[in-house]
């Protein structure tokens, strides 16, 4: 007993155990504030804009706590991919035994399928989740607002938009919200309510109504492109393409996130999401991207190829029939190729170092956040990383994770960086002043700055 005891003082002293102390006690304060109680109310009878894989999946979720539920497609054969995509949910849970064929029956007596908008008059919630194109949401959200109550609160799913653009063709855009569902939205637990300029207290309060009802963890963010966990997503990628570049190939950097604790490396992810998500939203961004920022053009050249990822057979990697993931020699001679194009002198990175740069550019993307006023706190941007994106747990979340390195330390492997490549290895603000005041990011607070 006593050595058994020693044992368990020594685990409870850990810095694993403290990281999960941690991340336990954030999960708790992620709450709707005493201010914004009074306007939560449930949304019992909810519409989904938008039956793909992604809206059939949040009006699953919802179907499971009870909610009434009207799809609304675009057409008949609309009607029936979102009719197959929500049976395809009800069937999965009839065979791993969560719901019996009671329950089965009941969650499709609580649907409705239509390509009317008149159809959605009653409901408390609309929520938009059609494809990431702006002008389409756009006129999805005036069709609803000409026809919802007009105490109803509209929703959109977008995963990068400016949410204040798409507020702005509604006649009283304090009623958007934005409500950003994560993959496979009925399985996962993170919610992002998007707060923006105009949101009014009443549509927040209908995020955390999602969130509470839905069995969720609630994080408001604010607008940007990406807003918590994409913008951290976005830099993490390019740091890891910079590496694939100047000396690394993908199984290289995807063994060492692996070893870091993540479930799969960046580019393992990105061929299960799919490798033309990515590319949209980097077609999207031609417009405004910084010419003075390196750009790298591996993944351009892959979806030119179809190489789209797991759905196509081939991606960074190739796929048996099996689903078995194999090293491709064509994608390291594509590599080498465009980086001697680019006059690019390879060099050897070690795990180490891939670690390294990837989670420090993470965690000063993560501090810029911080800056901007995305995020409240450092614990928010912890929640975010853990249940929308794989950091590992035990490390108690990205920024938990940087105040264990500290600021000072940070700040000195920032500089190094900087030297590379002044632009994107920009130290922020907030670790130069954590470091002057000898605080942590966890510290840190938006309004006192």
């Amino acid at each position: 007993m006593l050595r058994e005891r020693k044992v368990f003082l020594q685990l409870r002293h850990s810095d694993q155990a403290r990281a999960l102390r941690h991340i336990y006690f954030a999960e708790r304060r992620a709450k709707i504030s005493p201010d914004l109680k009074p306007e939560m109310q449930t949304p019992n009878h909810v519409a989904i804009i938008g039956g793909g894989t992604m809206g059939a999946a949040i009006a699953y979720d919802f179907l499971n706590t009870g909610a009434e539920i009207v799809i609304l497609e675009a057409d008949a054969d609309g009607l029936a991919r979102a009719s197959a995509n929500i049976e395809s949910l009800i069937r999965s849970g009839l065979l791993s035994g969560r719901i019996d064929e009671i329950t089965a029956n009941a969650r499709r007596s609580q649907l409705t399928l239509t390509t009317d908008y008149q159809d959605l008059g009653g409901v408390d919630l609309a929520i938009e989740a059609v494809f990431e194109d702006g002008s389409v949401k756009k006129n999805v959200l005036r069709s609803l607002e000409a026809v919802l109550r007009s105490d109803a609160v509209i929703a959109t799913n977008t995963s990068y938009l400016d949410v204040n653009k798409l507020a702005d063709v509604l006649a009283d855009p304090s009623r958007l919200v934005g409500l950003h569902f994560f993959a496979p939205a009925h399985i996962m637990k993170l919610l992002e309510i998007i707060k923006g300029e105009m949101t009014s207290s009443k549509a927040l309060a209908m995020g955390y109504a999602v969130a509470k009802r839905l069995g969720k963890i609630p994080v408001v963010a604010g607008v940007c492109d990406g807003f918590i966990g994409n913008r951290i997503l976005a830099r993490y990628r390019e740091a890891a393409d910079t590496m694939l570049m100047d000396g690394c190939t993908p199984w290289d950097i995807d063994e060492a996130m692996v070893d870091f604790g993540y479930a799969m490396g960046p580019y393992e992810a990105q061929d299960l999401s799919g490798l033309d998500i990515a590319y949209a939203n980097r077609r999207r961004q031609d417009d405004t991207r910084d010419p003075a920022r390196r750009y790298i053009p591996i993944a351009d050249h892959l979806v030119k190829l179809g190489r789209l990822g797991r759905k196509t057979g081939a991606g960074w990697y190739r796929y048996t029939a099996n689903g078995g993931k194999e090293i491709d020699p064509v994608i390291e001679a594509m590599i080498i190729e465009t980086a001697t194009s680019a006059a690019i002198n390879r060099r050897i990175f070690t795990p180490s170092d891939i670690q390294n740069r990837l989670v420090l550019a993470m965690i000063n993307e993560a501090a810029n956040i911080l800056f901007d006023g995305i995020a409240a706190t450092a614990s928010d941007v912890d929640i975010v990383l853990i249940h929308g994106y794989g950091f590992p747990r035990w490390r108690g979340g990205l920024l938990h994770y940087a105040d264990q390195i500290g600021a000072e330390r940070l700040l000195s492997m920032l500089r190094m960086c900087e030297a590379e490549d002044p632009i994107v290895w920009r130290p922020s603000p907030v670790i130069i002043g954590c470091a002057k005041a000898k605080i942590s990011l966890a510290e840190w607070r938006f309004q006192d700055h």
